[in-house]
C-alpha cells in the first residue's frame, strides 16, 4: 500500500467529485514559494483595478467594492483550486472595453447596470453550459469568419482606447504626469521592441519585466508622491467585509431580476464574449501542449467541454452573487505563460502545474483584501490600474486583430465590423459584420475551418 501510494503521480492527487478535482495545500500539492511570492504582488496590484468603477458608476462604497473584488477573486481562483482546471484563469479582457461600453451607455441607474450584468452573466452561463454539455462549442467557434472573429477583438481595442480618452478623460486629468508616466513604462516593458531585445541581455531588465504593472505602479507612486497628485490615506486593522449591504445592492435577490428584454438585448454581447473565451481555451491549451513533452511525470486532464461547464458554472454563481461581466474568464494569458515555462523546466522546480497555479491564486484566499492597511494604500493607485488594464489591453487587442485577416477584403470587414460594435449596440456590429461577409466574401467564409 505504501508504495502504490508512493508512485501516485502527483497529479492524480484531490477530491473527486463529478467530472471535477479539488486539492488542498500541504495535502494534495506542495507549497511552490515563487508562484506564491508573485502571486502576492499580482493581486495587491490588479486585484482591485474595478474598484473606482464600481464606486463612480455603480454606486457602491469604497468598502462594497473591496468586498464585490474579493467574490471576484475567489471565483477565478476556484477554476484551479476547486474545478482541477490547469489554466491560469482571469479576465475576458478584450471584452471588458465593449461590455462598459454597452452597460454604462444604455442604461442610467445602478440597478440597471447590475441587472444587466446579471442578465450578461447568466446569458455566458447558459451558453457555456449548454455547448460543453453537448460539445457543440468548437464546431460553433470554427464556423465564425476570420474577418468577425478580427473585428471583434478590434472593437474591443477602440472601445478601450474610447474608454480611456473620450469617456473618462478626467480620470488623466486628475493625475496627469504620473498617468502619463505610468502608462509610458507598462507600454515599454510590455510592447517595446528595443526593450524586449535588452531584457535578453540583462537580467535585471527581465526581473523588471516579469513584475507586470508593478514597475508603472511604483513610478506612478513615486512622481505621483512627489507632484501631490496622490495623497494616501492608511487606515489601520481589518477589512470587515460589508456582505448584506452589498447583496442589497447587486444581487437579483434584492434588486429584482432582469427583465426579459435585459435577456434578449444581453445575447450579441454573450456571443462576442464566447468567441473571446474559447479562443483563450485554444491558446492556453497550445500553451501546456508545447511545454508537457518536459513534463510526463505530471500527465494533465484537459478537456474542453468540462472548461466550459467550469466556466458557466463560476458566471452563474456571479450572476446572482456579484455581478459584473465579463470577470470570470478561462485565460490569464501572461500568468499562465509564466507559469507553465517554470513548470516546464522539471519537478524540482514545480511539483504540478495546478500546485503552481494554485500557489499563484494564494489558494482562493485573498486575504490582502482583508488588510485595511493593504487596501487603503493601494486606494490611490485604483484608477491608474483601470486605466492601464484598458491601454494595454487596447494594445493587446489591436496587436492580434491586425495580423488576423488575409488580404484586403477581410481588413476592411474587420474595420467595418469594430467600428459599429464600437459606436453602435454589439447586435448592429455583429448584423454588419455578417452582411459584410455574406456580400463581400460569400457564404463559403462560414464554412467550417480545420482546428489550428
Amino acid at each position: 500500500m505504501k508504495n502504490n501510494r508512493k508512485n501516485t503521480p502527483a497529479s492524480s492527487k484531490g477530491f473527486k467529485w463529478g467530472p471535477f478535482t479539488a486539492r488542498l495545500p500541504f495535502l494534495h500539492m506542495r507549497l511552490e514559494w515563487p508562484e506564491l511570492a508573485q502571486g502576492v504582488v499580482v493581486a495587491a496590484s490588479t486585484g482591485l483595478a474595478l474598484t473606482p468603477l464600481l464606486i463612480a458608476a455603480f454606486g457602491l462604497t469604497f468598502e462594497e467594492a473591496i468586498t464585490i473584488s474579493i467574490f471576484h477573486t475567489i471565483l477565478i481562483s476556484s477554476h484551479v483550486v476547486l474545478f482541477g482546471e490547469p489554466f491560469a484563469p482571469g479576465w475576458v479582457t478584450p471584452a471588458l472595453p465593449l461590455a462598459l461600453a454597452f452597460v454604462l451607455g444604455g442604461y442610467d441607474t445602478p440597478v440597471e447596470r447590475f441587472q444587466m450584468m446579471t442578465a450578461l452573466s447568466l446569458n455566458l452561463a447558459g451558453l457555456m453550459f449548454f455547448l460543453g454539455i453537448t460539445g457543440l462549442g468548437k464546431k460553433l467557434i470554427l464556423h465564425i469568419p476570420t474577418a468577425i472573429k478580427a473585428g471583434i477583438i478590434l472593437g474591443a481595442a477602440l472601445s478601450a482606447f474610447k474608454r480611456v480618452f473620450v469617456d473618462d478623460f478626467e480620470t488623466i486629468e486628475a493625475m496627469p504626469v504620473s498617468m502619463t508616466l505610468a502608462l509610458i513604462t507598462c507600454l515599454i516593458v510590455s510592447f517595446s521592441i528595443p526593450f524586449q531585445a535588452l531584457k535578453l541581455k540583462y537580467k535585471s531588465l527581465a526581473i523588471v519585466a516579469s513584475l507586470g504593472l508593478l514597475p508603472g505602479f511604483i513610478i506612478a507612486g513615486v512622481v505621483g508622491t512627489y507632484l501631490e497628485e496622490i495623497t494616501f490615506d492608511i487606515q489601520w486593522g481589518l477589512l470587515v467585509p460589508p456582505v448584506g449591504d452589498l447583496m442589497s445592492k447587486v444581487s437579483p435577490f434584492y434588486i429584482g431580476w432582469p427583465p426579459l428584454s435585459f435577456f434578449i438585448e444581453a445575447i450579441p454581447l454573450t456571443i462576442i464574449t464566447y468567441t473571446i473565451v474559447f479562443g483563450d481555451l485554444l491558446t492556453g491549451i497550445a500553451i501546456i501542449k508545447e511545454a508537457e513533452k518536459s513534463r510526463p511525470d505530471d500527465k494533465l486532464d484537459i478537456d474542453t467541454s468540462r472548461s466550459h461547464i467550469v466556466v458557466a458554472i463560476r458566471n452563474a454563481v456571479m450572476g446572482v452573487i456579484a455581478p459584473f461581466f465579463p470577470t470570470q474568464g478561462c485565460l490569464w494569458t501572461g500568468v499562465h505563460v509564466v507559469v507553465v515555462k517554470r513548470w516546464a523546466e522539471g519537478k524540482d522546480k514545480m511539483e504540478t502545474l495546478v500546485g503552481g497555479l494554485s500557489a499563484y491564486y494564494l489558494y482562493g484566499l485573498p486575504f490582502l483584501l482583508f488588510l485595511l492597511p493593504v487596501v487603503t494604500f493601494l486606494k490611490p493607485f485604483m484608477p491608474i490600474a483601470l486605466v492601464l488594464t484598458l491601454i494595454l489591453t487596447g494594445f493587446a487587442c489591436a496587436y492580434v486583430a491586425l495580423s488576423m485577416p488575409k488580404g484586403q477584403v477581410e481588413r476592411s470587414i474587420m474595420l467595418l465590423t469594430a467600428f459599429f460594435l464600437v459606436f453602435f449596440a454589439p447586435w448592429v456590429g455583429l448584423v454588419v459584420g455578417v452582411i459584410a461577409v455574406l456580400l463581400l466574401l460569400g457564404t463559403k467564409a462560414f464554412k467550417l475551418k480545420a482546428m489550428e
